[in-house]
Order: structure tokens, then sequence, then C-alpha cells
């Protein structure tokens, strides 16, 4: 692969990690890979992405592993009779960016021993971290940043999904001088226009780089 792959993950689950992915993938024309699914394999985040980005370059890659129940990567894999193995999760062929989509934070368990983000430095992707502002985010945006740090995992930036808070948003950015890439706003319904119009928010990430 030419570029480095960017690996989007969040503070927690449902901040809105399938969302950015999709801005992402339409903003630098990458490719999109889900290495884990976990639940409705009928309409998989892969699905969402192909009905959300409206570019004729992405390619979506199928994942790694389709597990049927909607639980921990680790909890699904042994209801579904199988174990994730990290060496069955290799990157896709393409000489386009990819975007990497996540399950789950940082700390969700894969197997007994591998989690999200040992496979963050297996497949040796730099992060965009995905912040919701809710009670409680600001610890668990520091906790997510200085895991990621302290794996020498790179750091391209934080989005921020949903509302503003200056003071979370003031502490975190200037916490080890972190760099915000941009903001998405909420919307009540998600069309290929929204991620288009939601995508020229999204500042100091090109096509390639």
């Amino acid at each position: 692969m030419k570029y480095k792959p960017i690996f989007v993950t969040g503070i927690g689950t449902g901040v809105g990690k399938t969302i950015v992915s999709a801005i992402l993938v339409e903003k630098l024309q990458a490719d999109y890979w889900k290495p884990i699914q976990s639940g409705d394999l009928h309409y998989s985040d892969t699905d969402t992405i192909k009905k959300l980005i409206s570019n004729p370059i992405s390619k979506l890659h199928p994942e790694a592993y389709r597990l049927r129940q909607p639980f921990s990567p680790h909890q699904s894999a042994h209801l579904d009779g199988i174990r994730i193995e990290m060496d069955q999760i290799t990157l896709p062929t393409t000489k386009n960016t990819l975007v990497i989509e996540g399950a789950g934070g940082l700390l969700v368990p894969l197997n007994e021993k591998d989690l999200m983000a040992d496979l963050i430095q297996h497949l040796e992707a730099e992060v965009v971290l995905v912040i919701s502002h809710y009670l409680g985010s600001i610890n668990h945006s520091l906790l997510s940043i200085e895991l990621l740090l302290q794996r020498n995992i790179p750091i391209k930036g934080l989005i921020i999904n949903g509302n503003s808070n200056s003071y979370s948003e003031d502490i975190l950015l200037n916490y080890k001088n972190m760099q915000l890439l941009g903001r998405v706003q909420q919307h009540t319904e998600l069309s290929p226009q929204v991620i288009k119009e939601a995508q020229q928010h999204i500042k100091h990430l090109e096509p390639n780089q």
C-alpha cells in the first residue's frame, strides 16, 4: 500500500465513527474497510458507507470477520464458534488511501489477549479519534489520547461529532497539542449530499496525504 492507512476510532461506542468514516472516504476519495463487523449483517457499516458516498473512485473492501451477534468482537466471535486471529486480518490490496473503521473504543477485546489498539499497531495505521461531548467524555478522550501516545500510535487529529463544548475542547486540544481536523454537525437524516457538504468542514487532510 502506497499511503499509510487511516484508522477511525472513537472514545467509545456510538460516538459517530461510521459517519466520520463516510465523510473521510468522500473527502479523500479513499477506499473503506471495516475489518470486524459485529451484528446486523443485513445492513452493515459497509452498507451504510456505500449508501452515503457518491464519488466514483472509492472501493469498499470486504470484512475480515463478519460476526452475527451485536456484542464486543471477542464475545460475538465466541458465540459464533470462532476466534479472531490477528494474522488473519491483513490490509486489502489497494494503491489508494485506505480508511479503516474500528469497532468500539481502543481497548475493546478481539480475543483473550488482543485489543483494538493492538490491531491498529498490527495494521501500522495512524488514528483519527472521534469525540462526542457528554458527561465523562473529557476523561474518556484523554485516556484514549494517552493510550495512543504511550503505544507510539500516530494521531492525525481529532474530529468532534455533534454539539461543540468550548470547555471540553480547550482541554482536549491543549493536551499534547492535539490537532482539530474538523467538526461534524448532527443531522436528523443522512444522505450523500449531507456527507458531501460535511467533508468541506474537515481540514488538514487532503487526498493521498
